[in-house]
């Protein structure tokens, strides 16, 4: 029976990859869920206190793939029409799959700068800044997976 959840707990984590980059699947939380797959096997390998803490920082990691980009459009000199902008363009691309995803807030903050009085030049320093901001969460959520990744490979061996 242990060979089925270890099974479950790999699929998972091919999800939880993934979804990393694919924004259609819940990476890091499906990667998650591998671990508690392994505690239904017979050795259990995980105490309480470390299933808690990777899922909260699961959450906390959830939670800044939606943050980054609007940060990056700030850092690249965004204002609030550009930040704005690309939290509506993100929820905007979800519409239109992965590239909306990617494209949608580039294009919300160049539209909120334009339509905030700025020149094309600025929209386009702040859509680059959500772009890059969307870059930065995808290989953040990427290295937390390949790290749930080993600890669920070193619980096996």
């Amino acid at each position: 029976m242990d060979w089925i959840w270890i099974t479950i707990g790999a699929i998972l984590l091919v999800l939880g990859f993934i979804g990393s980059f694919a924004p259609f699947l819940a990476g890091p939380p499906l990667a998650y869920l591998a671990l508690p797959a392994l505690q239904l096997t017979s050795f259990s390998p995980f105490s309480q206190k470390t299933l808690i803490l990777w899922g909260i920082a699961t959450i906390l990691i959830t939670l800044l793939d939606y943050v980054i980009p609007i940060i990056g459009t700030r850092k690249f000199g965004g204002t609030k029409y550009g930040t704005r902008g690309s939290a509506i363009g993100l929820v905007i691309g979800f519409l239109f799959g992965p590239l909306g995803i990617i494209i949608g807030p580039f294009l919300g903050a160049l539209i909120g700068e334009l339509l905030g009085g700025k020149n094309l030049n600025y929209g386009l320093r702040s859509g680059l800044g959500s772009f890059f901001g969307f870059i930065t969460s995808t290989l953040m959520k990427m290295i937390f997976v390949i790290a749930l990744a080993i600890v669920f490979i070193r619980a096996i061996l």
